[in-house]
C-alpha cells in the first residue's frame, strides 16, 4: 500500500546527516522525520510546544487535535511554535517498516529493528535541534504520546518546561501487555502473515482489523458502548446482526485502508517497553526526579489506562496537578471531548 497519500501536503521531512542508534545498539542509516509546524519560533526560540501523537496518529494535529487549534488555544500559532512529528516506526513518514532499508533496497517490512518509546523522543530531540529550538514550553500527548511527554522530562530535562502527559500511566500494565499481545497475535493467525514479508495483495488485513476490533473495545467503555449501541440490530435475523458488531468490523476494515500490520506490530511491542524507571533505579524515585510543572490529565471512564495510574504520576512527581476530563467514551476521551481537555491546560498554562 502507498502510505504517501495519507500524508499531508504540507508535511515536512527532516533526513538525519548522520547514522541514529537504537537503545538496541542497533543502528539505522538515512533516518527521515516527517513532521508539521505551525507559527513561527521566537527570537530567543522558546516558544515551541511539542505534541506526541498516539498509535495509529501522524504529524496532522491539527487535524486530529482541531478544536485545540486557533486563538486563546493551546496550540495558538500567532503566539508558539507549534511542532508535531511523525513518530519513529510509523508509516506516515519517518523511517519505519514501510521505509526503504537502504542497506538492501527493500522494505523494512518484519525486519525492521525493535525500538522503544526513549528511541522515539530521541529522535524527536534531533529534530528539535535541527529546527533552532532552545526551549520547550510543553510538550503534550495522550496514551502512546503520553508515554513520549514522561520520556521527554526525563531523557531531557533541561528542554522543558511543561509536561502534560494524559491518559497514561507511567508504566505499561500487565493489562495492557496482555492486550496487545492478543491483537499481535490476531496478525499472526492471518493466513497471508508470512512472517510479516507480505505483498501489498496479500496484506493481513484480516488479521489487522481483528487486532483494532480488540482495541477499539477498550478505546472506549461499558456506558458508551451501553450509551450508543444498546442492543441495537441492523437487521433481525438469525445472525443476530447487532450495531456494535457491524461498528467493530467497520473500524477495523477502516484501520486496514491506512495502516501497516508491521508497523502496528513495532509500536505495540515499543508501547510495551514502556517504563520510565527501566535502568533509572526506584519507580518512585524516577518520577519523584521529574522537575517540570506537569498537568496529569485522567479520564474518569478509563478501561485501558485506568485513572489509578494517572493519580500515582501525580501523587509521585511533585509539582504535579492532577485534572479530570470527564468523558463517556474512555479512553478516547482525549480524542472526542476536546472542548473540555482545551480548557483544562488553558487554564493550567495559564
Amino acid at each position: 500500500m502507498n502510505y504517501e497519500q495519507f500524508i499531508s501536503p504540507q508535511t515536512q521531512f527532516y533526513k538525519l546527516p548522520q547514522a541514529f542508534q537504537l537503545e538496541s545498539g542497533e543502528v539505522l542509516l538515512g533516518v527521515e522525520v516527517a513532521h508539521r509546524t505551525w507559527g513561527q519560533l521566537n527570537s530567543s526560540r522558546d516558544n515551541a510546544v511539542l505534541i506526541c501523537h498516539a498509535l495509529t496518529g501522524s504529524a496532522d494535529a491539527d487535524d486530529w487535535w482541531e478544536p485545540l487549534f486557533g486563538a486563546g488555544k493551546i496550540f495558538d500559532p500567532e503566539v508558539n511554535f507549534i511542532v508535531c512529528s511523525n513518530v519513529l516506526g510509523s508509516c506516515y513518514g519517518t523511517t519505519g517498516a514501510v521505509s526503504i532499508n537502504p542497506r538492501t533496497n527493500q522494505p523494512y517490512s518484519a525486519s525492521f529493528p525493535k525500538i522503544t518509546i526513549r528511541d522515539m523522543v530521541n529522535l524527536q530531540a534531533v529534530l528539535v535541534k535541527a529546527l533552532s529550538i532552545e526551549r520547550l514550553k510543553l510538550v503534550i500527548g495522550g496514551s502512546l504520546g503520553g508515554m513520549q511527554v514522561l520520556e521527554w522530562a526525563l531523557l531531557y530535562p533541561d528542554l522543558v518546561d511543561a509536561i502534560a502527559p494524559t491518559a497514561v500511566s507511567g508504566r505499561h500494565s500487565a493489562w495492557c501487555i496482555g492486550l496487545s499481545e492478543a491483537q499481535r497475535q490476531a496478525i499472526y493467525a492471518d493466513p497471508n502473515w508470512k512472517n510479516g514479508n507480505y505483498t501489498f495483495l496479500e496484506t493481513p488485513s484480516k488479521g489487522l482489523a481483528v487486532a483494532r476490533m480488540m482495541a477499539m473495545s477498550t478505546y472506549r467503555s461499558w456506558g458508551s458502548f451501553e450509551h450508543r449501541f444498546g442492543r441495537e440490530r441492523n437487521s433481525y435475523d438469525l445472525e443476530e446482526n447487532f450495531a456494535i458488531a457491524n461498528y467493530l468490523r467497520y473500524q477495523g476494515e477502516k484501520l486496514v485502508q491506512r495502516f501497516d500490520a508491521n508497523t502496528y506490530i513495532n509500536l505495540t511491542h515499543a508501547m510495551d517497553s514502556h517504563d520510565v524507571s527501566r535502568g533509572r533505579g526506584s519507580f518512585n524515585n524516577v518520577l519523584s526526579s521529574v522537575k517540570q510543572r506537569t498537568l496529569v490529565v485522567a479520564i474518569d471512564s478509563d478501561i485501558l489506562y485506568p485513572p489509578c495510574e494517572q493519580e500515582e504520576l501525580a501523587a509521585l512527581i511533585p509539582d504535579a496537578k492532577l485534572v479530570w476530563l470527564s468523558s463517556l467514551d474512555g479512553h478516547d476521551g482525549f480524542l472526542i471531548d476536546m472542548g473540555e481537555l482545551n480548557d483544562l491546560v488553558v487554564s493550567f498554562l495559564k
